[in-house]
Formats: C-alpha cells, sequence, structure tokens
C-alpha cells in the first residue's frame, strides 16, 4: 500500500535530519577548537518505484538518504599567542605528526606545539612533530622528515674565535705621530686604536686591540698609507704581540678616493701564527686573521663595527620557530641555532581525509598520497605566535539547526499523519 511507503518515507526523513543534527551538534561543540574542520551534511533521495496510471508510467519516491558527511577545510582566523612554538598554517597544508614506535603518519591544522622531557617538538597528544633537520654546518639533511629534537642538555660548546674583521674609517687629514716608536701605553705613538673580546679554545675572553698609526711622508712613508699593530694579553696579564713591538704587522694603503687599495702583508689579512698566542689557561694556542673592511675619508677616524667569529659556552635560553619555519634554539651567550625546519604535507582531495580525533588526520585512498616539502607559497606559509581557530561560523549553524528540525518536524508528522490514514482504513469494516 502506498501509505506504507509514505510512513517510509517520513522514517528515512527522521533518519537522515537526525544525522544531519548530529553533525551540526560536533560542529557547534568544536567551534572553540584550535584547528578543527567543521563539515556537513549532503542528503540524496532513495531510488524511486514506478507506478503506471492513465497518463501513463510516472515515478513516486521512496525517501532520503545521507549522501555524505564534508569536511570543510576552509582558512580559519589567527589568534595571536605568547608562545613561541605555537604555529599557524595559512594555506592548505599539514603539520606532519607520528607517534612513537608507528610509522603512520597523522595530519593536522592544529599547531599548537611544545616540548617534552626529551627535548622533541610535539602536539598536545605527545605525537612528534616531524620536520628536517640541521646537519653541524647548518645545512638542511637530505631524507625524508624526521622527529625534531632540542638538545636535551641544553648547551652549546664555546668556539674559538679564528678571524676579527674591522670595519672603520680612518681620518685622512691626520696628524703625523709626534713618537714614531710604537708603544701601546702612550698614545702619541699611533694614530686609532680598536679593540673586540675574543673567545679561546676554553670560551675564555680575550681582549685584542689593533692600532693604526698614519706613514710620514717627510720620514720616507707612502701616500695613503697606514701601519697597523696588534696586541693582546694573556691570563697571566704577559703581552702578546709580534716581536719586536715596535715591528708594523702590516700596512694598509688606500686609493686616492678613500678606498681599500692593499694590505701588502698578508695579502689582504694579517695572519697570526697559532704558536703566538698561548693564552697560558690550559686552552689551545689559536692564531687569528685580521680583516680590514677599511676607508680614508677627509672624517674623524671612527669604528663602525669591531666583529669575531667566536663566542663563550652558553645555556639554553629559550626555543621557537620563525615565520619560515624554523625552529630556532637561543644561547644565554647570544648565539642562535636552527635546529630543524617544519615539513608540511598537502593533499589534491584533503575532503578525502579520514578524521582519527584529536584534531587529526589520516590520508585514504580518496586522499591520495600527500605531497611533502617546506613551508612556503605552495604548501603554506607558517605564522609565528599563532593558532589558527576553529573554522565553524556558529550563525550559520544555527540557521541550519532551525532548518534541520523543522525537516524533523515535518518528516514525524508525515509519520502521524498516515497514521492517521491507516486509522481510518481499519474503520472502514465497522
Amino acid at each position: 500500500m502506498a501509505l506504507n511507503s509514505a510512513m517510509y518515507s517520513g522514517v528515512s526523513g527522521m533518519s537522515v535530519n537526525s544525522e544531519a543534527m548530529s553533525v551540526i551538534g560536533n560542529n557547534l561543540a568544536n567551534s572553540s577548537t584550535v584547528g578543527f574542520k567543521g563539515a556537513r551534511t549532503t542528503f540524496s533521495d532513495v531510488l524511486s518505484s514506478t507506478v503506471f496510471g492513465s497518463g501513463g508510467t510516472s515515478q513516486i519516491g521512496r525517501g532520503t538518504g545521507l549522501g555524505a558527511v564534508d569536511n570543510i577545510f576552509s582558512q580559519g582566523t589567527f589568534e595571536s599567542t605568547a608562545s613561541d612554538t605555537d604555529v599557524a598554517v595559512e594555506g592548505e597544508g599539514f603539520f606532519l605528526l607520528k607517534e612513537v614506535g608507528n610509522d603512520v603518519s597523522f595530519y593536522s591544522r592544529a599547531g599548537a606545539f611544545n616540548f617534552d622531557e626529551d627535548g622533541f617538538l610535539v602536539s598536545p597528544g605527545g605525537l612528534q612533530v616531524q620536520g628536517r633537520n640541521y646537519d653541524l654546518n647548518g645545512e638542511l639533511e637530505p631524507g625524508d622528515p624526521r622527529s625534531i629534537q632540542v638538545d636535551a642538555e641544553g648547551l652549546i660548546p664555546a668556539k674559538v674565535t679564528t678571524e676579527v674583521t674591522f670595519n672603520t674609517n680612518i681620518d685622512a687629514n691626520a696628524d703625523v705621530v709626534p713618537n714614531p716608536v710604537f708603544n701601546p701605553d702612550d698614545d702619541e705613538t699611533f694614530n686609532f686604536a680598536s679593540s673586540v673580546t675574543t673567545f679561546d679554545t676554553l670560551g675564555g675572553q680575550h681582549l685584542v686591540t689593533i692600532y693604526g698609526r698614519k706613514q710620514d711622508i717627510a720620514a720616507g712613508g707612502a701616500v695613503n698609507t697606514w701601519d697597523w699593530f696588534w696586541t693582546a694579553n694573556d691570563d697571566a696579564g704577559n703581552l702578546l704581540t709580534e716581536a719586536p713591538l715596535a715591528t708594523p704587522s702590516g700596512q694598509i694603503a688606500f686609493n686616492p678616493d678613500g678606498t681599500l687599495a692593499a694590505v701588502p702583508l698578508g695579502n689582504g689579512t694579517g695572519a697570526i701564527a697559532a704558536a703566538d698566542l698561548p693564552w697560558d689557561n690550559g686552552s689551545a694556542n689559536t692564531g687569528l686573521d685580521f680583516n680590514f673592511e677599511t676607508t680614508q675619508f677627509n672624517n674623524e677616524s671612527q669604528v663602525v663595527s669591531a666583529n669575531q667569529n667566536g663566542y663563550t659556552a652558553g645555556n639554553l635560553t629559550n626555543v621557537g620557530i620563525d615565520g619560515e619555519g624554523t625552529v630556532i634554539a637561543t644561547y644565554s651567550n647570544g648565539e642562535q641555532k636552527k635546529v630543524a625546519t617544519l615539513s608540511l604535507a598537502k593533499f589534491v582531495n584533503p575532503m578525502g581525509l579520514q578524521q582519527v580525533g584529536s584534531n587529526m588526520f589520516v590520508e585514504s585512498g580518496e586522499s591520495g598520497a600527500p605531497r611533502v616539502g617546506l613551508p612556503g607559497p605552495e604548501l603554506g606559509n607558517i605564522m609565528t605566535n599563532s593558532l589558527e581557530q576553529s573554522n565553524v561560523d556558529m550563525g550559520q549553524e544555527f540557521i541550519r539547526m532551525i532548518t534541520t528540525q523543522r525537516a524533523y518536524q515535518a518528516n514525524s508528522k508525515i509519520i502521524t499523519t498516515v497514521d492517521e490514514l491507516l486509522g481510518d482504513t481499519i474503520n472502514l469494516k465497522r
């Protein structure tokens, strides 16, 4: 009887609308969940039956069924945070996560990361974040992404100074010094001085000073040429320098326009043999290369910068992630070390990903295999000190709730109406 078909059509409508209400409820429940992607329900009609009438053949539908529940991967808004390990993806990429002892890759948009007791960068659920590590030379290691770990000891060893660079201007109008015999304790024997702190193999600090003296043309010196000297002291206070003290370590020559022409001794650098620098503190003897980025302009002598490539040992003070997805460790000596760069994955059909809870997905046959790489325009850009919020629109969900509720009520009305009609049919025999 057609009445029975109408009743079951109403039942199917109530069933799918209850499923739709469950999806709406889940969306609203996760409206504050970091990185959550909302879903929608689509219905499809059930195969119809064919009836025959005077007007010919017709079809009557038999209700509705659940077509699919699709995840909506639209971009969520960003919330600024105070944590240096909170990151968000602007684009279509996903973070890669792995569970210890499990080769299955999990994918997530929630970037609320932190470090565990072993120094691994992990998600709130304890899964390890994947990326490409840097080697000792500061280059990205080849191969597949691996778990990101910062040295649990939190120490960076000292680095010995091997090179010192002075960026200075020497006054072209400087007077010839009255005393031509160099003495570091007599400022009348040189025109300018500049110092920089260097480090030995143990991280000990030593002050190294260079001095400049304009050559006297009247005494046979060259035009636009300066003598330079250096001194340092070991831990016992002994003066370290080249012998004899009055002998220049080299000369610096300038072009008529004030630019550097040549450093005749050392082919551009003043090289000091390692044996000449015994620091007398148990460290190894070290040498220095002096590099000059010097000008001679008609302006007072001044040091723009004095840099060296060493540092003392340091303790880990902070770990953060920059805008390129690079995990950077900062130490108490001011040094920064690149640890790794986050890896991102992108899918041809992200709507085919399978949800596994805890803001995570796994790939499926419908999603296809991921394309894995570093952050960028293709896979997504990294937003630092930020978290991506849920993309659920509460206003839109409430509208869907109202329409779903009304649809459920309408289908329930079909059942009560059919029930009345069946009652009238039964009463025909009375």
